[in-house]
């Protein structure tokens, strides 16, 4: 902040004008005191600022609460350039209700949130998947849905269709504008905690995850929704899940798992991917995947052609923040390729996310780790998955 200055040497023309005199041309005009917050900002702050902007549009934050007002964290990080929010049924901590309570309740709650975006174009996420995956459900006064894996045991493009129309207008009916879905994961251990037992996966066949994905996408783009295609490499071996656990599917996962990927994005088919945090020493020895450039950027986006945005799971999932610091894991996901950081605050509830990760983002560029290129282009990418204004 600049400091304040001690005017002095003006006396002598302050007496002569009170005195009705003139003062000589020679005499320097007396200095107004001003308030140091008047001053337009210099182009090294208004660069930072704008710097600031860009990295929170990277970031999409969970927060608590059915409803907002003007002074909340979250309204503030939004009208501070905040690019989106994750919402929940359910408080993992707690166990109370977190987001949705009605679909009255939580279309009001959008449409706060994004009034105090600039553009309106805030992007609001859900997983709505269908089955237990669901964030709307007859709980909070939604229709029931069925699962990815009961749409696949019956692999009829017409069901399927229907079943995905369904899903979106439950989201275009309360303003949800992205969708982490569909699971493209191949069910290949169905004892697996985080896709098998759940009943998330279409089927082990890429053929009918591909088909049935395709059908759900096509539902989802007619309503103008986006999606973003999970878990990048494929995470249907894990025994655990990464929410809660360091997971290793080095000696589980088989390269027919990145097809339905590799199909869908050569079709066309994929606004974003969203990549797990799986360690898979088979792609990179010692980094999950999430935060490895050899998994990102090699294999995604070079063999697989991805030019799109990618997405991070969460990036406060136990399967990274116990190897890595907040700040160390948000450099190595945007050093590897990743576009947009979504924070659950599920596993920890921090309201100076934004604020922390935006500093952490802002001490990268100074030190030369990121650069401001690198910052455009996944602002580029993320502006693709926004609502247009």
């Amino acid at each position: 902040m600049p400091r304040r200055l001690l005017l002095t040497g003006a006396g002598s023309a302050a007496v002569a004008a009170l005195a009705g005199c003139q003062v000589s041309q020679s005499t320097t005009p007396t200095p107004q005191p001003t308030n140091p917050q008047s001053h337009p900002p210099t182009s090294g702050q208004q660069d930072e600022a704008a710097l600031r902007r860009k990295i929170a549009s990277l970031l999409v934050v969970g927060f608590r609460g059915d409803r907002v007002g003007r002074d909340d964290w979250i309204v503030r990080a939004i009208r501070n350039g905040l690019g989106g929010v994750i919402l929940f049924d359910r408080d993992l901590e707690t166990d109370a209700e977190r987001n949705i309570r009605s679909p009255q309740q939580v279309t009001t709650l959008i449409r706060d949130l994004k009034s105090a975006a600039p553009g309106r174009r805030l992007i609001v996420s859900i997983d709505q998947e269908g089955g237990r995956t669901a964030r709307l459900n007859p709980s909070n006064g939604f229709p029931a849905t069925r699962s990815e894996a009961e749409i696949g045991a019956e692999n009829s493009a017409t069901a399927t269709r229907e079943w995905a129309r369904g899903l979106v207008a439950s989201l275009t009916r309360i303003g949800v504008n992205l969708n982490y879905a569909p699971v493209v994961d191949l069910n290949v251990n169905p004892e697996s905690r985080a896709i098998g037992r759940l009943d998330r996966s279409f089927s082990a066949n890429p053929d009918v995850v591909v088909s049935n994905a395709t059908e759900e996408i096509h539902a989802h783009r007619a309503a103008g929704v986006k999606t973003s295609i999970k878990h990048f490499p494929g995470i249907g071996s894990a025994a655990g899940n990464t929410d809660f656990e360091v997971v290793d599917v080095s000696d589980t996962w088989n390269r027919v798992e990145l097809e339905p990927f590799r199909r869908l994005i050569r079709a066309g088919a994929a606004d974003s991917v969203l990549v797990a945090h799986v360690l898979n020493r088979q792609l990179d020895p010692n980094r999950p995947a999430s935060l490895s450039p050899a998994v990102v950027t090699n294999l995604l986006r070079g063999e697989l052609g991805w030019q799109g945005p990618v997405v991070s799971d969460d990036m406060q999932a136990a399967a990274i923040t116990r190897r890595h610091g907040s700040a160390e894991a948000v450099r190595l996901a945007l050093q590897a390729g990743v576009d947009l950081l979504v924070f659950a605050n599920q596993q920890v509830y921090d309201p100076e996310i934004v604020g922390k990760t935006v500093d952490a983002v802002v001490d990268l560029v100074r030190r030369g780790q990121l650069s401001q290129e690198r910052i455009d282009t996944s602002v580029a990418r993320v502006d693709t998955l926004r609502p247009k204004g």
